[in-house]
């Protein structure tokens, strides 16, 4: 366990990091006590403080959500992060590659709460329940670490390793389709770079909402009405560079369009 002035300065050093653009060492490596409470503290204070300077929490993403991650990571469990409106990213509205480390792209099939969550008791009906829509998206994440080299704890603190979120046009009830079989195709540039399907996540992405609304109680967060969340990636992460033009498409559900300059 680390001490709270270690916390805040290993959370400085992300925001410094993120600012610049200017990648830094493992938090992990510096300090191999750091455990899983100390990550989603550092994670806090950094979201604290953009909240602070006018950002609004619109969500929470989950990462670490098929089985191949957690096993490469050593886990038995997803993580999360929070999704801010400054993190939103547009279809129409292309985003500037050097704004970022190391870019990468996710498929996911987001959700749209009409009604808040319950917490710690929180089931798959109650998300089913709680779901307005199902919405096609696509998560930009990065990391401020080097070069990728994470442990479980380097993802955490620095916001599970999100960066951005786009939202397609689509918006369909979770009863009006079966919400493990959503096929997914990603193209880059018209050329198809990656395939799933929605039940690469946790083996129902509806599980990883009702993880996340019990997960995220612990830190006395709770998802709320109109949040929107991003349960985990249907396809392997891209890599992506300036000129590159992302198409998720998802049957039943739509698609959803990425371009980076």
């Amino acid at each position: 366990m680390l001490s709270a002035a270690t916390r805040d300065e290993l959370a400085a050093r992300l925001w410094r990091a993120e600012l610049g653009r200017e990648p830094i060492a493992p938090l992990t490596g510096v300090h191999p006590e750091m455990d899983v409470v100390d990550a989603y503290e550092i994670q806090l204070i950094n979201i604290r403080q953009r909240v602070g300077a006018g950002a609004r929490v619109l969500g929470h993403k989950v990462g670490l959500s098929s089985p191949a991650m957690q096993q490469m990571m050593g886990v038995d469990e997803p993580d999360y992060g929070h999704l801010l409106d400054e993190m939103q990213v547009f279809e129409e509205t292309p985003v500037k590659a050097g704004n970022y480390l190391y870019p990468r792209v996710e498929v996911e099939v987001g959700f749209i709460l009409a009604a808040d969550l319950p917490g710690a008791g929180c089931t798959e009906d109650d998300v089913l329940a709680a779901t307005e829509a199902l919405v096609p998206s696509i998560e930009l994440i990065d990391t401020r670490i080097t070069d990728w080299k994470i442990a479980l704890c380097d993802t955490i603190a620095d916001n599970a390793s999100s960066a951005g979120f786009v939202l397609g046009a689509g918006r369909v009830a979770p009863g009006e389709l079966d919400v493990t079989a959503i096929e997914a195709v990603l193209t880059r540039n018209g050329e198809v770079v990656a395939e799933g399907r929605s039940d690469a996540v946790l083996g129902n992405p509806v599980t990883a909402v009702a993880w996340l609304a019990r997960k995220v109680e612990s830190f006395g967060v709770r998802l709320r009405k109109g949040d929107v969340v991003l349960p985990g990636s249907c396809t392997r992460a891209i890599d992506a560079r300036a000129g590159d033009e992302f198409v998720a498409d998802f049957t039943g559900l739509g698609s959803v369009r990425l371009a980076f300059e």
